[in-house]
């Protein structure tokens, strides 16, 4: 999408019926462009739990207080527990509005570098190399020069890259006393004699972490000690089951039966010497889309313990399949049927 497209979009204000993908496609300087940015009413604490954040407020108003004074945190926990969907709310809370134009989402993966994500060489069209600021010093530049607001960067599988590697000197101006001119370093790549970057105050970083996949190595202490960990959870309970029953019209009965074979699995999961809490099941794979038109609660539970569950158990237990057989079978049989 081109940028004059992407302008037109945001004058009419139906920025709420783009995808995500769609934002996460416009970039900091664009909106640094706009005049006049759309935006929605104020966003809270309550805002998030009202989305369909199933964490106690305690532990939101926990983390909001971590990020507003370490800067850094990171959200870590086993797959399907929501982490970058509260990432990005835990944003808005920490900015007050629902404001994409604040945020920008990034994914490391193993081919990222430095040069991809601070500064590096890129090729231009005329056949030159030109030097060109990755995501993380575009948003830097974005919030130095709007110190009165506030702006989140945030990391999706960020052990998923060498975060060492891609923040190379920057790893140092993450630390919460360091973010002022008078700790600016010299970069790797300088565009000008004498250039010096600092990372201002304003500025958080929120990155994910999956911390069941065991081709990834261990986090670097240093990076351990520059952001706040933050462990999330399978949340099952009142709070889920009466969101999935008023947003989709399932049964509370089938959900309680729901509940009580996931918390079972994941008991299982987590006695394993093999495995442990790291690798429980998360509630969202039993949590639908909102206003997902199920018409019959059983079939849309099998299908999502033979399409998703399934698969990761086999997965998880490899070496011993029919383990994994098992334990699909006593998460649908005896289920009865629910019609909405």
């Amino acid at each position: 999408m081109v940028k004059d497209e992407k302008l037109e979009l945001l004058s009419e204000g139906v920025y709420r019926l783009l995808s995500e993908d769609l934002i996460n496609d416009f970039d900091v300087e664009t909106y640094s462009d706009i005049d006049t940015r759309v935006v929605s009413d104020s966003y809270s604490i309550g805002d998030i739990t009202a989305d369909g954040c199933f964490l106690p407020q305690s532990k939101i108003e926990m983390v909001l207080k971590r990020l507003q004074a370490k800067k850094n945190i990171i959200l870590q926990g086993p797959p399907g527990t929501g982490k970058t969907w509260i990432a990005k709310r835990l944003a808005f809370a920490l900015i007050g509005q629902r404001d994409d134009c604040k945020i920008r989402a990034v994914q490391f993966h193993p081919n990222l570098s430095y040069e991809d994500f601070i500064r590096g060489w890129r090729p231009s069209g005329e056949g030159k190399l030109t030097l060109v600021n990755g995501p993380f010093m575009e948003v830097i530049k974005t919030a130095i020069d709007d110190p009165e607001s506030k702006y989140v960067i945030v990391i999706e599988e960020i052990n998923r890259g060498n975060p060492a590697q891609v923040f190379g000197e920057m790893l140092t101006l993450l630390e919460a006393d360091k973010r002022s001119p008078d700790e600016a370093l010299e970069l790797s790549y300088r565009k000008s004699a004498g250039e010096r970057v600092y990372i201002p105050s304003n500025l958080y970083v929120i990155g994910t972490m999956n911390i069941a996949d065991r081709s990834l190595a261990l986090v670097d202490l240093a990076l351990r000690r520059r952001f706040a960990f933050i462990d999330l959870e399978p949340t099952l309970g009142k709070a889920w089951r009466d969101w999935v029953r008023d947003k989709n019209g399932i049964d509370s009965e089938f959900l309680d039966n729901i509940e009580q074979r996931i918390s079972a699995l994941n008991d299982e999961i987590t006695k394993d010497p093999s495995l442990g809490t790291q690798f429980q099941i998360g509630h969202s794979y039993v949590t639908p889309a909102v206003g997902m038109n199920i018409t019959n609660a059983k079939e849309w539970f099998v299908e999502v313990v033979e399409t998703e569950i399934g698969p990761l158990l086999d997965e998880y237990w490899f070496d011993d399949l029919e383990k994994s057989r098992k334990a699909q079978k006593r998460l649908i049989e005896g289920l009865q049927v629910y019609a909405n």
